[in-house]
């Protein structure tokens, strides 16, 4: 009886032959004698194939398996293996063992090539990339039908790889500068950056090889930093970049200056809507005073007209002598008259008391606020409650007012604390219980 085991250190695919049998010496070395011993560790498939007039038929044992040979284990192989033979007479079948444990690497250094910046497309720099790719077997069934295992040769299936992903690797750095934007001075420098690309544009194509890629490492990129067109690019890009970086400072100037200027537009037209309010209140609060002083002086006069008519009724008499009863009804009447004139300088006179005595209302404070990077008001405290309770105002809200050497966050302002206060529970209604302490 023959044992049937894989004790090769690495391999990918390995294929069984009884002891002493050379490939291909004899058939021999694909008799197997129902019963023997077949052991396969875990990590293992071993692959059982019948070549039979109508096709070829395969068994797969995925190990840990110990056990011997039998048709109960072998699905193929009980229709193989007939009573006719007694179970004794040896069946033609090569067998396979495939790891699926290991990883495999692939080392590539791939010489000068030229990599273009696609602002400078005259100078093309000369790159080298240099790097190992880590691949497993884990589909062993659809690797069965891709790859031939009679003569399967390990270091062969790592060239097929490593032509096919050197031919990718070079079409994917060539365009590194195009896709990402990075200028080609700098790639030695986003190595992490063009790994991740690799392996997100290798990961599919290693599928038509039937193994799976677990990862990419590139080691170095390197530039032909002696060669002309690297120092031409090195010199015009290093222009490009002092522009550019002018630009942008000249931008951010130009962006604080309207910054200011527009703080400086609201300060100015928030100082003059409060002027224009206090005027509106003191002129007001003068037309207030002048009305009931004018008031004041008509009534006067309508009173002392009447008193005077009165009083002219207190002569009239016959013959033209003193009428002792209009004089008594004019003195009564010039008494009720002189009495509510009386009260009514007094009340005039207390509103007028009133009215100077009363302050100009109180300055409304406003605030400017930044939202998403632009400002707005003037927004009152009134504005500002509401927008609390909106969710459009909070402590990390960026404020300024007049008198305020710069912004600041709405939370480090102390006369906005009371906005964002949470309210009070209210009392507790009378007779209702206390729960209890936990």
């Amino acid at each position: 009886m023959n044992v049937i085991r894989c004790d090769e250190p690495e391999y990918l695919v390995w294929k069984w032959r009884p002891e002493g049998q050379d490939a291909n010496s004899t058939s021999r070395e694909n008799s197997i004698r129902y019963g023997s011993s077949l052991r396969v560790k875990d990590g293992e498939v071993a692959v059982f194939v019948y070549k039979q007039k109508d096709g070829t038929l395969q068994d797969f044992i995925v190990g840990p398996y110990d056990d011997t040979i039998k048709t109960a284990n072998f699905p193929i192989l009980s229709s193989i293996v007939g009573l006719a033979f007694g179970g004794e007479s040896p069946f033609q079948a090569e067998i396979y063992f495939i790891n699926l444990q290991g990883n495999n690497q692939v080392k590539f250094a791939i010489p000068y090539f030229d990599v273009t910046d696609p602002r400078l497309p005259d100078f093309p720099v000369p790159v080298a990339v240099r790097g190992a790719l880590t691949f497993a077997l884990e589909d062993y069934k659809n690797f069965i039908k891709l790859n031939r295992l009679i003569d399967f040769d390990l270091e062969a299936f790592k060239k097929q790889i490593k032509d096919t992903m050197v031919r990718k690797i070079k079409s994917i750095v060539s365009n590194v500068p195009s896709d990402l934007g990075m200028p080609v001075v700098q790639m030695e420098r986003k190595i992490d950056e063009i790994n991740e690309v690799l392996e997100g544009k290798l990961r599919d194509r290693l599928d038509e090889f039937g193994v799976k890629m677990k990862h990419i490492d590139i080691s170095s990129i390197d530039i032909d930093k002696d060669s002309e067109a690297y120092q031409e690019v090195k010199g015009l890009t290093g222009g490009l970049t002092a522009k550019t970086m002018q630009a942008q400072a000249e931008l951010n100037i130009k962006n604080m200056q309207d910054m200011q200027a527009m703080n400086a537009a609201n300060l100015e037209e928030t100082m003059r809507i409060q002027r224009e309010e206090a005027q509106r209140a003191q002129k007001l609060q003068t037309e207030t005073n002048f009305l009931g002083a004018h008031a004041l002086n008509q009534q006067t006069n309508v009173l002392q007209t009447a008193a005077s008519n009165l009083g002219q009724m207190g002569a009239m008499g016959n013959g033209g002598g003193m009428n002792p009863a209009g004089m008594m009804t004019g003195m009564m009447m010039g008494g009720a008259m002189g009495g509510q004139m009386a009260g009514m300088m007094n009340n005039m006179g207390q509103q007028m008391q009133n009215a100077m005595n009363t302050p100009p209302p109180m300055p409304t404070v406003q605030y400017m606020i930044a939202v998403n990077g632009q400002q707005t008001g003037p927004h009152n405290m009134q504005q500002l409650q509401q927008m609390v309770q909106m969710g459009q105002f909070t402590p990390q809200t960026y404020v300024w007012k007049q008198g305020m050497a710069q912004w600041e966050l709405a939370g480090n302002v102390q006369e906005l604390a009371s906005l964002f206060a949470a309210p009070a529970p209210p009392p507790v209604p009378g007779g209702m219980p206390t729960p209890p302490m936990p």
